[in-house]
């Protein structure tokens, strides 16, 4: 009879966490932009490279999926692509081009706490101090690791850094609310191929035509646009759809940290000791967000969502909400 308990919890262990770990190779491929554009990709073209990496990995998905949108969904994929893609993806390649290595990522780091903050009026999904205390240290942990002595940041760079995090969080907290009404594959082409579209007509006015292509820029454009967003995007969106808010939020910091050790390996930055410490702990906290513990209390039950005023019977809607999403 002892054995029973761990049988069973052992199955829904790896349930919660396969997840996780699916969801979690989106931000990791998101992490090589950085030095896929530094090294492959044409230089000032960052309206082009949202287009290129956004647009025909949509336009693929679509065909993929044979589904498309039907009513108020026209609409709101539109929005959602726009938050998640056509803003976005310029904020993220502008940053990538003015800031010098994973500056950008320093922003970034805030995204657990914006969507923390978006949640609750929203979702109803209130934060946990688990979590809030996890988003500080994740802040603390990215800074230490991008920061380094002398380093000059560009105003614009700044700019896109702050703005790419606050537009990624709004989207991530519209999907959760507004739900998928189809499998991953065609949400996920809707999102991109309406992302990519509204930023045409920006990097026609902007940048002109597009770049000419040679066989690095082609490679990375196909590696960023299959990869990086037609194979990342379907798995985030079905993350999304299955993993709490404020767990998923945590998710986006892999990225700066596979940018750094990229940085590290292809283009030689390395970490200082004081950075490596806030490698460590910014590792620490995306790991450490996804869990959910148990804290004592005068019943010895009581978990830390269920600190509410409010009758039993409502408060276990809330963990069991967040859980089931």
């Amino acid at each position: 009879m002892a054995t029973a308990p761990s049988a069973a919890t052992a199955p829904s262990s790896i349930s919660r966490g396969a997840p996780v770990l699916s969801t979690a190779f989106a931000p990791m491929v998101w992490g090589t932009t950085y030095v896929v554009t530094t090294v492959l990709l044409p230089a000032d073209h960052a309206l082009w490279s949202g287009v290129l990496r956004a647009l025909p990995a949509g336009l693929l998905l679509c065909a993929l999926g044979r589904t498309l949108p039907r009513g108020h969904w026209w609409w709101r994929a539109l929005v959602l692509g726009t938050l998640n893609i056509g803003a976005f993806f310029p904020l993220l390649f502008v940053a990538a081009y003015l800031l010098p290595g994973g500056i950008a990522a320093i922003f970034g780091a805030a995204s657990p706490l914006l969507v923390a903050a978006l949640a609750l009026p929203l979702l109803s999904e209130r934060p946990t101090a688990w979590r809030l205390c996890w988003g500080v240290l994740a802040v603390v942990g990215v800074t230490m690791m991008v920061l380094a002595p002398g380093v000059e940041l560009n105003l614009l760079g700044v700019l896109a850094g702050i703005a790419a995090p606050v537009s990624m969080a709004v989207g991530t907290v519209l999907s959760k609310r507004w739900g998928r009404p189809v499998g991953p594959v065609p949400y996920a082409g809707w999102q991109l191929a309406a992302g990519g579209s509204v930023i045409v007509p920006l990097a026609l006015l902007v940048e002109g035509a597009p770049p000419a292509l040679d066989a690095p820029a082609v490679a990375g454009y196909a590696w960023l646009g299959l990869v990086g967003a037609a194979l990342a995007y379907t798995l985030w969106f079905r993350g999304v759809g299955r993993m709490p808010a404020g767990a998923v939020a945590f998710l986006p910091l892999i990225s700066p940290l596979v940018a750094a050790v990229l940085g590290w390996c292809v283009l030689g930055e390395g970490l200082t000791a004081f950075q490596s410490v806030g490698f460590v702990l910014a590792l620490i906290a995306v790991a450490s967000s996804q869990r959910s513990p148990t804290w004592p209390s005068r019943s010895g039950t009581e978990s830390e969502t269920s600190h509410d005023p409010r009758p039993a019977a409502t408060t276990t809607n809330t963990p069991t909400k967040e859980h089931a999403a």
